[in-house]
This record gives C-alpha cells, structure tokens and sequence, in this order.
C-alpha cells in the first residue's frame, strides 16, 4: 500500500478526479488530495475529505503532519500536538509519498512547475517532493498547442516528470479537439504502472500497435469503411504500456478515446497508415497490426461530392499495399527476426485455417485468429474469442473481455522475445 497525493486544478475536470481517487484506492492505496484555490470552485474539498478520509490540503500555511503521517504508516506512537505543529506539511508530505499525480494539471500549474514557482501548496509540494511525478494536462486545445505550453511539457519531460495524453472531443470551452482530461481510468493505470512496475521483458521495449477501420475516399463526402472500433488494438496499447513499454499506437477513425500512449499517430487511410507504421516499425521491437486495413480503395477518388443521379454507380477500387506482408520483407528482419511482427486475420468462417495460410505466407511470427461473424467477438463489441498462431502452436483463448485476449498476446510475444534473446540467430 502507498501513499499518493492527488493534486486537483481549476479545470472543470476536476470532476473526474474524484473517480481517479476511489480507483487508486480500489487498487490498495492511500491518497491525500491536495487542491488549488481554483479547484475548490468546481468540487468541494469535503467531497475528496469522505471518500479519502483524510482533511484536505488547501492551504500553504496548515500545520504539518510528518509525525502523524510517520504513526499511522508505521505503527509509531500518536505525536504530541506541539511536536504535530512543528511539522511544516509539504516537507511532511513529499517524505511519504510514493507519487505525486496531477489530474487535472492547469496550464498554470504545469508552467510554475516548470518555472519553479512555489507560491501555493501543490507547486511547493512539487519542489520538495523526491517521488514520481505523473500529470494529466487538461486544458483548451489552443492553450495546449501554444508553443509556451509545449515547451513547459518539455521541460517537465526533460526532468523526467511523466504524462497522461488529454483526450479529443468535446471541451467545456465548447470547442472540439484535444485537451480533455484523460479518462480516470486511463489515469489510474498510469499511476499503477509507476507504482507496481510488471516485470516484463517488454520493460523499455518499442512496441508498434494498430487500431480501428481506415477510411478510404470515394469522394468529399463518402468513403469506403469497414466496422472496427478499435478495442482490441487500444487494448493491446495499453496492456503493453503496462507492462513498461514504449507504444507508438497508430489510430484509425474511431469514436473511442485512445488509451495514454508514448506517440499517438492519427491516419485516415490505409496508404497513411502504411506510411506511418514503416517509419516506426524501423526502430521498434514489436509491431502488432490490429487495425482493420482496408484491401482496396477507389482507384481515382473525386476531390468534389459526386452528384447523385438515377444510373448506377461504377466504382474501380485498386488493392492497397498490404502492410504486414511489406514488414515480413524488411532487411533488418530478415537479418536479425525482428521486430517481431503479429497480424490479425479477421475472418467469417474457417478463421484458424485461413490464419495458418496467412501467417505463412507473409512470413510473420504470430497470426491472430479472429471470427468476426460471431455476435461475441470482433466488431464493436467488448469481448472477443480468439486462436494464436505461431511456430510453437496455437492458443485458443475462449470469449473474454478484449484486455485479457491482449495480455494472453502478449504473454506470447514475451515468450518470442526471451526465446530471441537467448538465441539471436533466428531459427
């Protein structure tokens, strides 16, 4: 069990940290929140007081609680009042906690973190503090891509200071793009990846993911699109971030929030995605192809909407570059077996055996067999049933939730990975 300190800014996302608050402590820890002035005008202190029954730090100037925090933590006897006020509290705190999170992280706040200003409890705690620090920016769009922002997010980077990637959508401002608040579980999952590291030969590894449909253009309007949500690619993202990873998970349109990742790719079609995954896949040690690439597209998309008329419409697609079978080919792997490379082969009937083709074919290490027919597993929905196919056998994992089919995955690359460091000549 640890102790972390919940940091709580002026953003109207503040909100959503109370359910950041009660998952840390769903996972065994302990949390002191610790507000701005700013965020007490969008949750009330004593919210954050019942759920983690300890007072709220609001202010610079309360007096310390080292001693007692030092009698509750380790059974050391209950201090005496004028030892307790000789404590000066965020010297007190920043000796007990395991992690500093910020959810939400101001602007301001992020930019006297990076100046080093100490003017309220949170940026002096920051100072004093010597454990891990994770923030969730949170902010308008415009705020965030303003070059001042940027630098100050380098800054923090720099000093080793670790980030959870706002989300796209909707903004209180009423603008629409990137600055939300991550969602809290995202959130928490980033706290416990610091906090309880997996011992993971994937730990500081590369890992390439991709996720959802590609949208290939039949005009300005329409397109040409397939039913992928994403889940299972975005689950893949983040079980390998978990696991001490650095993800560069490439993105299909989806209505789905990303999971946090080192580098998120936005692509629309797959000629972009192919363009995007060869220029990671060059320096990962994995790439997993969970998106769902179109295999054609319309050979001479129109730059206007194309007039409706009563005559049928004649489209002529032409086939897309097929990404996983131009990575089989790389050089590098041919020389050395990686990245490692696993594909998805989604099928309506026979999946297993069409998977065992494929793999072959496009020389990959595992084949993921998927039936998207089945109304439990595939598209656009939450669980998933599928068959892992490798060189060492199959896996046939039964219908469960798309996070548990990626870890039992990723089990497998791991295995493919020590097998390769134990013997770097490939078999």
């Amino acid at each position: 069990m640890s102790l972390i300190a919940l940091g709580v800014t002026g953003g109207i996302g503040a909100y959503k940290s109370v359910e950041v608050c009660r998952g840390l402590q769903r996972h065994g820890h302990e949390v002191v929140a610790v507000m701005t002035r700013s965020a007490a005008r969008f949750v009330g202190p004593v919210t954050f007081e019942a759920i983690t029954r300890r007072p709220v730090i609001t202010s610079q100037w309360k007096p310390g609680m080292n001693a007692r925090l030092r009698a509750e933590r380790f059974g050391e006897a209950s201090p005496e009042p004028e030892r307790r006020r000789a404590d000066i509290e965020h010297i007190a705190i920043a000796d007990q906690i395991a992690l500093l999170l910020v959810a939400p992280c101001t602007a301001n706040v992020i930019g006297k973190f990076a100046a080093g200003i100490a003017d309220d409890f949170l940026s002096s705690l920051y100072l004093a503090a010597r454990a891990p620090v994770l923030l969730a920016p949170a902010m308008n769009s415009n705020m965030l891509a303003h070059d001042a922002v940027q630098q100050n997010l380098r800054t923090l980077a720099a000093r080793g200071v670790r980030f959870v990637e706002p989300g796209e959508g909707y903004l209180a401002c009423g603008w629409i793009g990137k600055g939300r608040l991550a969602e809290p579980a995202d959130i928490v999952a980033a706290a416990l990846a610091i906090l309880s590291p997996v011992d993971s030969i994937l730990r500081g590894r590369h890992v390439v993911v991709t996720a959802g449909p590609t949208c290939e253009d039949i005009d300005a309007v329409r397109y040409v699109g397939n039913r992928s949500s994403g889940r299972m690619g975005f689950a893949l993202a983040a079980e390998a971030r978990r696991r001490g990873a650095r993800v560069t998970l490439v993105a299909g349109p989806t209505g789905l929030e990303p999971p946090a990742a080192d580098d998120l790719v936005r692509v629309r079609s797959a000629a972009e995605m192919h363009a995007a995954v060869t220029r990671a896949a060059s320096r990962a040690d994995v790439v997993i192809m969970a998106a769902a690439v179109a295999d054609y597209t319309p050979s001479s998309p129109a730059t206007h909407k194309v007039p409706k008329t009563d005559a049928p419409l004649t489209l002529t697609l032409a086939r897309t570059r097929d990404i996983l079978a131009d990575l089989g080919r790389m050089p590098s792997r041919a020389a050395s077996g990686m990245p490692i490379l696993v594909g998805f082969a989604a099928e309506t009937g026979n999946a297993a055996a069409k998977a065992r083709e494929k793999r072959a074919r496009k020389g990959v290490d595992l084949m993921v067999a998927n039936d998207v027919a089945r109304p439990d597993a595939g598209f656009e929905v939450q669980t998933n049933a599928v068959t892992i196919i490798g060189a060492d056998g199959e896996q046939e994992l039964p219908v469960q939730a798309k996070d548990r089919v990626a870890a039992a995955i990723l089990d497998r690359v791991e295995q493919l990975l020590r097998a390769r460091a134990a013997s770097p000549v490939r078999a």
